[in-house]
């Protein structure tokens, strides 16, 4: 009979924000914190481990132009991977991504379908562009061929108004909520400005990307209903570029945009404070770069979020709230080591030492 081949992880394994544990064993591609039989064949990895981190805003298959091939899809997705990026929340994608899914040595993909947006009102070639009659159609419909989530454009520029503007009148938004719910999907939406956060937090939206936009009259209703927020400071740092290009065209967008860059660390720190639910998510896939988890950890840290609270969203805490297991007994062995500690530097995330998917060392 075969040995089997055994991980062990040695030095620090953090199975939560407070919680260490000595090492820990990987067996057939699983977690295990029971010492396997003295026979068996063990390569020691020693370091500190943590869950594969979540990247909780991510566009696998998409790029500035709209979806692209599967080799370069592939390549963004092993970028990540190697970034210690070991689950996607991919928020949007006009690409099928579903062959991922057979690779052993590419991240887990958590899907909200192709993005919903408004006629003209959304990034070209990104979106199902649809008008409020048909939004509940395409909900359900994106609902179904997701892994449990809906994305929406909530606003966009309006180029009659020449600044930011709601997408969908208040009631197509409720009864869009209320289908995707009923789909057993849970909502999410791209959302710059501050106008339709109210409409689309009293309509039952479960999250809002990058949030820009939330002041002290919708802080406290996000904090009430247990809406997440998924910043993309990395992303948000691009708006002086954005506002410079657009200027001639749209000036009140233009200095909308600076204003909400300006205030950006302000608007998350007051979010974390007040109680509402903050994600890592980086917007990779579009004009930015992937492999920036690291980053976005730094920049919430830069905002003001204490060191383990932002380990937490992209580690246990974002895998808690994706129905994605850590590290615990018999889950799969997805994790990264690090030299160490991040808690104590949350700049070491930028240089794992080894990265392990379903139990193999790939980087």
């Amino acid at each position: 009979m075969r040995e089997s081949a055994v991980l062990h992880i040695t030095g620090r394994v953090l199975t939560g924000p407070e919680d260490v544990t000595g090492e820990l064993w990987v067996v057939d591609g699983r977690v295990t914190f029971e010492r396997p039989p003295a026979a068996t064949r063990v390569t020691t990895v020693r370091g500190w481990a943590l869950p594969g981190l979540v990247d909780a805003h991510c566009h696998v298959g998409l790029d500035a132009h709209g979806a692209v091939d599967e080799a370069t899809s592939e390549r963004q997705a092993l970028t990540d991977r190697d970034a210690g990026t070991l689950l996607i929340r991919d928020a949007g994608s006009a690409a099928d991504t579903r062959w991922i899914d057979a690779r052993e040595d590419l991240p887990r993909v958590v899907r909200a379908g192709r993005h919903i947006a408004r006629t003209r009102r959304y990034i070209r070639n990104y979106a199902h562009e649809i008008e409020p009659e048909d939004l509940v159609a395409y909900v359900r419909r994106e609902a179904r061929r997701s892994d449990g989530w809906v994305k929406l454009v909530g606003d966009w520029i309006d180029r009659e108004a020449g600044d930011l503007a709601p997408c969908w009148p208040r009631g197509a938004v409720r009864a869009a909520i209320a289908a995707a719910h009923e789909e057993g999907a849970r909502v999410t939406a791209h959302c710059f400005a501050e106008d339709s956060l109210r409409d689309l937090a009293e309509a039952g939206i479960d999250c809002v990307e990058h949030a820009t936009g939330l002041t002290e009259e919708t802080i406290p209703l996000f904090a009430e209903r247990n809406i997440a927020i998924v910043p993309t400071l990395v992303n948000i740092a691009t708006f002086p570029h954005l506002a410079d290009g657009g200027e001639k065209k749209f000036p009140r967008w233009a200095d909308h945009m600076r204003r909400l860059h300006a205030r950006r660390y302000a608007t998350v720190r007051a979010a974390y404070d007040a109680g509402i639910p903050v994600f890592v998510g980086t917007d990779a896939g579009g004009s930015l770069a992937h492999g920036l988890v690291a980053a976005e950890v730094a920049e919430l840290v830069r905002a003001g979020i204490p060191a383990r609270d932002a380990l937490a969203a992209t580690a246990w805490g974002a895998r808690a709230w994706l129905g994605r297991p850590g590290l615990t007994e018999g889950a799969p062995a997805d994790l990264v080591v690090y030299d160490s500690d991040p808690r104590a530097d949350v700049c070491v995330l930028a240089a794992p030492r080894r990265v392990v998917l379903r139990g193999r060392i790939v980087r």
